[in-house]
């Protein structure tokens, strides 16, 4: 990934618009600019933790919280490296570890260090764009190893306590307190997919975070931090983090099989103007909403029979699916409504 153009272009749309949301992600002063968007509307296993404070939760749970430092660049001819620096947390009794996939995007090394300051190699099991999410694994003693247990983020509700964990600005072992803030956000994913139903925080998030758990107040991860939102790019008390069921769906695919396919309509998406379905703002060439007839400017108001209310909805039941699953999309042309067998396709990268 070239860090520098994708910074320059991100600058310009972020101008455009005004605030911007960056990865919470140290790369020595350069920052990655991601869109974020309002809407509305095997497990690891863990030692029950201590409850109630922020204390409690830190004491329970961050040794199994740790900092990565990433090296870019370098070869035979003369390339130069670079450094940089994330967090991320120790999901099972494996040593695989959960990170930002931005974190981990283009190292040639990778090294995790631990909260009593030991620091081992790591090596990439896989990584996924579409939802900013990795698995590295660490080769370390067992007694290093301190799975973080997952909390069921369809639970979270807004005003709850939470705690972030993680390394902003190399500064490892910080601990922020704060709320959730919100659910249901949407936040754009490095390849320019959504991840849906994130969670808003006003924990403070800094760049460094990135990769590091937002735990409620039982230890438990709710969440991957990933992005804040922010005029100079510093914390303002707005930071979001991937929800934990995600985590889960993920990150058992990519420590099974080292990737993830991801089911693929092919189409651009607004709300329609009354209220009722969602409008195909482009269906683009060659993809499974092309193949079966569909058109800019049809109404989608069902998949397999369920309605659809708005983009949010038709992209998660898009995401349920598989690529090579069959839906029948329900939509509305010209006044008249048809039905259409679509096969979906593999998301691209």
């Amino acid at each position: 990934m070239n860090r520098l153009l994708a910074f320059s272009a991100l600058c310009l749309a972020a101008l455009a618009a005004g605030l911007a949301s960056y990865a919470a992600f140290s790369d020595h002063g350069s920052k990655t600019v991601i869109r974020e968007v309002t809407v509305s509307g095997g497990t690891p296993t863990s030692a029950a933790p201590a409850t109630g404070s922020a204390t409690n939760v830190y004491n329970s749970v961050s040794k199994g919280v740790v900092e990565i430092t990433v090296t870019e660049g370098g070869s035979s001819f003369g390339g130069g490296t670079a450094e940089a620096q994330g967090s991320g947390f120790v999901y099972d009794a494996s040593g695989d570890i959960v990170t930002d996939e931005h974190v981990v995007d283009g190292a040639s090394a990778i090294s995790v260090k631990f909260s009593n300051g030991a620091s081992y190699k790591a090596t990439l099991v896989g990584s996924d764009a579409s939802t900013d999410l990795a698995v590295i694994k660490v080769n370390a003693p067992a007694s290093m190893i301190h799975p973080l247990q997952l909390a069921d983020s369809s639970q979270v509700q807004v005003g709850q306590g939470v705690v972030a964990i993680g390394s902003p600005y190399g500064l490892e072992e910080t601990v922020t307190a704060g709320i959730v803030s919100a659910l249901h956000r949407e936040m754009t994913a490095p390849n320019n997919f959504t991840i849906p139903d994130s969670i808003q925080t006003d924990a403070a998030i800094n760049h460094g975070n990135s990769g590091g758990p937002l735990l409620d107040l039982s230890g438990r991860v709710i969440g991957v931090n990933a992005q804040i939102k922010s005029d100079s790019g510093e914390n303002t008390g707005v930071g979001f983090a991937i929800p934990s069921n995600t985590i889960h769906s993920i990150v058992t695919q990519l420590i099974s099989k080292g990737d993830v396919q991801h089911a693929y309509l092919g189409v651009g998406i607004a709300s329609s103007t009354n209220g009722t379905g969602v409008v195909l703002t482009e269906v683009r060439p060659g993809t499974p909403a092309e193949r079966a007839g569909l058109q800019t400017g049809d109404v989608i108001v069902r998949i397999d029979g369920q309605k659809v209310s708005d983009p949010t909805t038709l992209g998660e039941k898009i995401d349920a699916k598989r690529p090579g699953d069959r839906v029948t999309v329900t939509y509305v042309r010209g006044g008249r409504t048809k039905t259409v067998s679509v096969t979906l396709g593999t998301r691209p990268s």
